[in-house]
């Protein structure tokens, strides 16, 4: 298995708390509310902390699929959460999982910079490709913009 890692940020004008607390503790319905794809999200294992297993489904092409969300580490005190990619035929053939390890610090003029470190897991000796890295990153991008874009459009949030 091969490990490729990737930094990226975020910046947004939403506060570091609001912004955490929509994509850490409320994405779970905030996500089919603002990407028209997602169908709904559900516990399969677990009670909701670190080592819960969620079942993200997603409209594609006419049909149904998913994409299994491993919880794997909650630091509300430092607003950071770690969640992987683990499976279902939504996360690439070539990739075992994805891990991701996201921390929200203060910005300018009281936004946010979302830290991110994505920790691709191919399978065997499996490289990754850059459409496959593009893809997730796109993704990730847009969910925490439709986030963000709900917070800023629900002001009482």
């Amino acid at each position: 298995m091969g490990v490729f890692v990737f930094d990226d940020e975020y910046v947004s004008t939403v506060a570091p708390p609001k912004l955490y607390k929509a994509l850490a503790k409320d994405a779970d319905e905030i996500v089919p509310k603002v990407i028209k794809e997602a169908q709904g999200v559900e516990i399969i294992e677990g009670n909701g902390g670190p080592g819960t297993i969620k079942k993200l489904s997603i409209l594609e092409d006419g049909k149904i699929d998913y994409l299994l969300h491993k919880l794997d580490a909650i630091d509300e005190a430092n607003l950071g959460y770690n969640y992987s990619l683990v499976g279902g035929p939504g996360l690439h053939e070539s990739l075992e999982k994805v891990t991701f390890e996201t921390i929200i610090v203060a910005g300018s003029d009281g936004g946010s910079i979302v830290k991110i470190s994505v920790k691709y897991h191919t399978k065997g000796d499996e490289v990754l490709s850059d459409a496959v890295r593009d893809e997730t990153k796109a993704k990730g991008t847009g969910l925490i913009k439709a986030i963000e874009g709900y917070v800023l459009a629900n002001p009482d949030y």
